[in-house]
């Protein structure tokens, strides 16, 4: 059997398209024995955190492992014992095979011409699977999915040819399903144009680049008989071309749901994203093949062109891994003069403020404020503050209805006095405490 990893999949982050859960689609693929797995939902990154968070979860048993080994190899070389470190450098080769890798992507909208360029409504741009290969490929992803849904969205969030070309690096891009510029030039019976635009992205990511088939035969009642037909005649041409311009091939499923037997649920969601009822004749049908095959079932639909799935694990083993964890990312507070750092200012705005509150603080008022100061100052959110202050200062000032706080600071006396809640917390007896927990830190609603 030929090893196979899925890279075109949509979660239940592509709203009301994708009916498959990240973690079940990770449990899945790594009970199949999948090495690695990619989202790539349509036009954002929203589950990319979830999918990072929940891979790392299920590693981190066998890194803990990895960890052991290495300690007992260091102590063996201490000893020189050579069979003890032989035995260890085994296991962690052998632990290393079992590392799931996730593979960050976006299945993208490309703009006819400019992204910024807006033209019949029904062009909803052309399909393009985009995977990150590295570090810098996610951060270029990032950009290219931001500036889609910031200045490109129309109907959908909508890159072009321009930005994917300017953030190129450390990208990996698949032609994508039948909705691709690729399938939909040959569709149309413009060849010459379908090689010309392969030749581009040819010349742009280079070996990154490839072509994607797919195959959705089916026999499901109510399943859309139409694709299948499709796909086997664009599927001659696009390996014609691949072949032409020395283009590897890959196959995949357009996952959009985990289980077979899902389909039928994912028929439903499709009503409801489209506003049909299940007895439309007319409504928008899928195959019911979109599952998250094994590697067995994509064996047997790909038994002719085994290199379809090998050639995954080509783009696998291209994808390094790194972190996407970072310390929380504020605004800088523009501090007025005579202020040196946002600690001092903020201490400053709460004195004024308790003054305000309550007259002279006395000694109680005075203990649990410097407290919460000492606090948010340990914690590194002095500006936090000072950006919320901010915000709802100005709110007030231009008549917005501004609620009396709720959230993880809700109990904060710093907060009642820099205005940003309208309740006493040193009258009602209410906790500081929860802020202590960085975790559970969030802006207080208003």
């Amino acid at each position: 059997m030929q090893p196979f990893i899925h890279l075109h999949v949509h979660t239940q982050f592509s709203v009301l398209d994708g009916q498959a859960s990240v973690p079940a689609l990770v449990d899945k693929a790594i009970a199949d024995g999948m090495k690695g797995l990619a989202i790539t939902d349509h036009g954002n990154m929203f589950g990319i955190k979830e999918f990072f968070n929940y891979v790392k979860k299920k590693n981190g048993k066998i890194k803990d492992e990895i960890k052991e080994a290495e300690k007992a190899i260091a102590k063996a070389r201490e000893e020189n014992d050579d069979e003890t470190v032989a035995k260890n450098e085994a296991l962690i080769a052998k632990l290393n095979e079992k590392i799931f890798k996730p593979i960050f992507g976006c299945e993208m909208y490309v703009a006819l011409k400019s992204l910024h360029e807006h033209v019949d409504k029904k062009d909803t741009g052309r399909h393009l699977i985009v995977l990150a290969k590295n570090e810098t490929g996610y951060h270029n992803l990032i950009k290219i999915v931001s500036q889609a849904w910031t200045e490109g969205f129309y109907s959908h969030p909508r890159t072009d040819k321009e930005a994917l070309y300017n953030h190129r690096e450390g990208l990996i891009v698949c032609s994508a399903c039948l909705g691709g510029e690729i399938p939909r030039l040959i569709q149309a019976g413009e060849i010459e144009e379908a090689e010309r635009q392969v030749k581009w992205f040819k010349d742009t990511f280079g070996d990154d680049y490839y072509i994607e088939l797919q195959r959705h035969k089916t026999n499901k009642p109510g399943g859309n008989t139409d694709t299948y037909e499709v796909q086997e005649r664009v599927n001659p041409e696009l390996i014609r071309i691949a072949r032409k311009y020395d283009i590897k091939i890959i196959a995949t499923n357009d996952v959009h749901f985990v289980n077979e037997e899902d389909a039928e649920a994912h028929d439903r969601l499709i009503c409801v994203s489209t506003n049909k009822f299940l007895t439309d004749e007319k409504r928008m049908r899928y195959t019911k093949q979109e599952w998250m095959k094994t590697q067995a079932e994509m064996n047997e639909v790909w038994a002719d062109l085994p290199e379809a799935l090998t050639n995954t694990l080509e783009i696998l083993d291209k994808v390094t891994t790194y972190t996407i964890d970072h310390k929380p990312i504020l605004p800088n507070f523009p501090l007025p003069e005579g202020f040196n750092d946002n600690d001092e200012y903020l201490r400053y705005l709460t004195y004024e403020g308790a003054k305000r509150r309550w007259g002279e603080p006395n000694e109680e008022q005075r203990e649990r404020l410097d407290f919460e100061l000492d606090t948010i100052k340990n914690m590194g959110f002095p500006g936090y503050f000072l950006i919320v202050q901010d915000f709802i200062r100005a709110g007030r000032e231009r008549g917005v209805s501004i609620g009396p706080g709720r959230g993880s600071a809700a109990g904060s006396a710093v907060a009642y006095c820099l205005d940003i809640t309208q309740i006493d917390p040193i009258k009602y007896d209410l906790l500081f405490e929860r802020f202590l927990n960085p975790d559970r830190i969030s802006l207080p609603d208003i």
